[in-house]
């Protein structure tokens, strides 16, 4: 069994068994700007520019309400997350705070659970892109373009890890400009009292003048927060990437502490951007409102500029997810919960098999486009699954925070990074995520979702059953001890 090394975070070879030939460290090659961005550019995606059309038409002006509300839960759980990091820099990631905090079997289903969770996710960004490739190729086989995403991704993640953080740095950069040209245009349009064709005009009442702040009520509102949740999944990647962060102690809280106020601030104002511009009423459900946006402005590109825009945000996201998902599976096959395999190292110090497999299983994405109705039916299905399987991860974070302070009392008095309020923070996120599952049940999109998220369960739970049958207590125990501080 492998131990990691607490003050680099990898793997050592010492007392590693059958892999110690093999075994190299990761390397610590993110940055502060890396991480950000990173984590921006993997939450900000095809539910900003795509999903935030059915979020508004379905909740009008409160959107911006749904936003900040997750965003502000959001915040506490990374804090959690970032405590516990930091309170033993052997952990690699969160999967080995659950190893640690909630046993074998807490590192088992919270690793396979993440690891499928993005894979899922994967496949709604996958969705997303073969639609947009259609917009300039309308007879491109369906399959292509998850092909050939498939390989500039796989390229860009196998050569080293600082090359993957600059590609994503200047992926999630385009988005974070277009948002912010979209904010600016809007800023326009209002102060030179813009009237639309159809005579709209720009103004801040459109926030309040029709049908009020939250024009379908509660349950409208209510009804905005699943696009929404899957707004946000890629925040907590930051607790993926822990081991290979250039100075943790000090870059850690700095992303953390800024990535869920920027994330809201950027998703509250390009909300009320849009809502102060096009009434709530006109923004068409399953269309881009950043194309509407620039097209009122007479940007006459706007389509094809903001087309590229959306095709470089589902690429960001799932460049992310492949990142997650290789890192999640090298650090399950460590722990003997994955094959051998998958813990090998490339000569860059890159979890090349890990990767691959990955990278088949994002292309399985493509069986949904054929089998679903509609792109836009299998992006619906696809990412209320992913919604559903990210609460639960970021559930399980939260629970692991309450073991922690529960066994590690010490370990929390000594931490000079803290998350406020404690326990009582603790629950209340805990609260707010079991809420939020019974309202994704309310609406009849996402019910069928959360019928079928629980096979899930069902499965890494017998997974769980079977692979302890198979691995000695002795070992399990040696994979929780490797994380005690010296």
């Amino acid at each position: 069994m492998s131990h990691t090394d607490p003050t680099t975070g990898g793997v050592t070879t010492a007392d590693a068994g059958p892999l110690a030939e093999e075994e190299r460290e990761l390397q610590r090659g993110l940055s502060n700007r890396h991480l950000q961005l990173i984590a921006l550019g993997g939450a900000i995606g095809t539910g900003m520019f795509m999903g935030s059309s059915r979020t508004i038409n379905v909740a009008g002006p409160s959107s911006m309400l749904v936003y900040a509300l997750i965003g502000f839960f959001l915040y506490f759980m990374m804090r959690a997350m970032g405590e516990m990091l930091l309170s033993n820099l052997k952990y690699k990631s969160f999967r080995d705070i659950a190893e640690h905090t909630l046993g074998p079997a807490g590192g088992f289903i919270a690793g396979w659970t993440y690891w499928f969770s993005w894979i899922v996710a994967a496949m709604g960004d996958l969705a997303a892109i073969t639609g947009y490739a259609q917009y300039w190729w309308p007879n491109v086989p369906k399959w292509l373009p998850a092909a050939v995403l498939a390989v500039v991704l796989f390229t860009l993640n196998v050569v080293a890890v600082n090359l993957f953080g600059e590609a994503e740095f200047w992926f999630a950069l385009i988005k974070l400009v277009a948002v912010g040209a979209l904010i600016i245009v809007a800023a326009w349009l209002l102060a030179s009292r813009f009237v639309s064709p159809g005579g709209d005009a720009a103004q801040i009442a459109n926030l309040w003048n029709d049908g009020g702040f939250f024009p379908n009520g509660a349950l409208g509102f209510l009804a905005g927060f699943q696009i929404a949740f899957f707004a946000f999944v890629g925040l907590e990647v930051v607790g993926t990437a822990a081991a290979e962060t250039r100075d943790p102690m000090r870059n850690l809280p700095k992303a953390i502490n800024a990535i869920p106020v920027r994330l809201a601030l950027f998703y509250v104002l390009a909300l009320a951007a849009i809502c102060v511009v096009i009434p709530w009423r006109h923004v068409v459900p399953g269309e881009s409102p950043f194309v509407q946006m620039f097209d009122l402005a007479g940007f006459g590109a706007a389509a094809s500029v903001l087309n590229f825009v959306l095709l470089t945000a589902a690429a960001s996201s799932d460049n992310s997810g492949l990142y997650s998902t290789s890192r999640m599976m090298y650090g399950l096959a460590m722990d003997g919960q994955a094959p051998k395999a998958m813990g090998k190292l490339s000569k860059r110090s890159v979890p090349q098999n890990a990767l691959i497999v990955s990278c088949v299983m994002l292309m399985s994405g493509v069986t949904f486009l054929y089998t679903s109705d509609s792109i836009i039916a299998a992006f619906t299905m696809v990412t209320s699954v992913a919604a559903l399987l990210f609460i639960f991860i970021w559930t399980l974070i939260v629970v692991c925070y309450i073991a922690y302070r529960k066994k590690f009392p010490e370990l929390h008095e000594k931490s000079t990074y803290k998350l406020p309020g404690g326990l009582a923070t603790a629950w209340m996120v805990i609260v707010f995520f079991i809420v939020s599952v019974f309202i994704l049940s309310l609406e009849e999109e996402t019910r069928q979702a959360v019928i079928v998220t629980p096979i899930w369960f069902v499965f890494i739970g017998v997974a769980y059953l079977i692979h302890s049958r198979r691995v000695k207590s002795s070992a399990a125990q040696a994979a929780i001890d490797s994380y005690r501080p010296e």
